[in-house]
């Protein structure tokens, strides 16, 4: 996923709060107050993006982890160190179901579920299901569907994801020899299948959606903007950070301190 932003805009590889001028503000985050230690301990269960894994968000989990949180890192079917169970047959409902399974196998409650880029269709799905195991959702520079909406629909057709062979995406821009651990390919019936996001209680959950903008860029340029926005229309509360899309890679501390605060301080926007 760290290719969304360059070249084709490959989408999903999986600063300051908003205000309503943040499309004008290209960055704020000095006047954030800064992170303080946790108020108690939550439990973060991540969900990544498309091409990725669980071993993309080790550097955020060693952070939490440091700081008393207690993370976890699932990685969904056919991806990451899943690749050996990779299929076409693989679409959206096989990845909410990783995540809903986890969760109820794992007996985890009031879990602050975090969704990055194409991960923000499988959070809205989980929430969906089990919104009563949700304390707070977080999407991380994400797609969040309406009701009935597949990510292709939630883009409107007008980014190019890579050609589709096999039923597969190609992650294009791994190099042949790279070790692992390393994108793999994405099944593409995960992109067009609609996501079910209307249950009443889901509805109701606290949520925080985090825009990703890259240096020198407006938010309002941002290919993810539109989410932000609709966000914003939801009564979410919003943050914005100056980073490219994959900021768990590139600025893991600064992302951590930002997913604290939208639990401990979520007020501040």
């Amino acid at each position: 996923m760290s290719h969304l932003k360059y070249g084709l805009i490959f989408l999903l590889m999986a600063f300051v709060a908003a205000s309503s001028h943040a499309a004008d503000a290209p960055s704020a985050t000095a006047s954030l107050p800064p992170p303080s230690s946790p108020s108690r301990q939550h439990t973060y269960v991540f969900v990544h993006g498309a091409w990725g894994g669980g071993w993309q968000w080790k550097k955020v989990d060693a952070l939490l982890t440091a700081d008393g949180q207690k993370v976890y890192r699932p990685t969904l079917t056919g991806l990451g160190e899943r690749v050996h169970l990779a299929s076409p047959d693989i679409n959206l409902t096989t990845h909410i179901n990783d995540i809903v399974n986890f969760i109820l196998w794992e007996d985890l409650h009031d879990i602050i579920l975090v969704g990055h880029s194409y991960g923000g269709m499988v959070i809205a799905g989980v929430m969906d299901r089990v919104p009563d195991r949700i304390a707070r959702a977080i999407f991380v520079d994400a797609v969040a569907p309406n009701d009935g909406e597949s990510l292709n629909d939630a883009f409107g057709g007008a980014v190019q994801l890579g050609a589709v062979k096999d039923g597969f995406i190609a992650a294009s821009w791994v190099k042949p020899g790279k070790p692992i651990p390393y994108d793999v390919p994405h099944p593409a019936k995960t992109l067009s299948e609609p996501v079910s996001y209307k249950n009443p209680d889901a509805l109701k959950l606290p949520v925080t959606y985090l825009l990703t903008v890259d240096p020198g860029k407006k938010p309002a340029d941002d290919d993810f903007y539109k989410f932000y926005e609709r966000a914003r229309a939801r009564g979410w509360s919003t943050l914005i950070m100056e980073a490219d899309h994959n900021p768990e890679w590139f600025k893991p501390k600064e992302l951590t301190g930002l997913l604290e605060q939208a639990v401990d301080h979520p007020e501040a926007r």
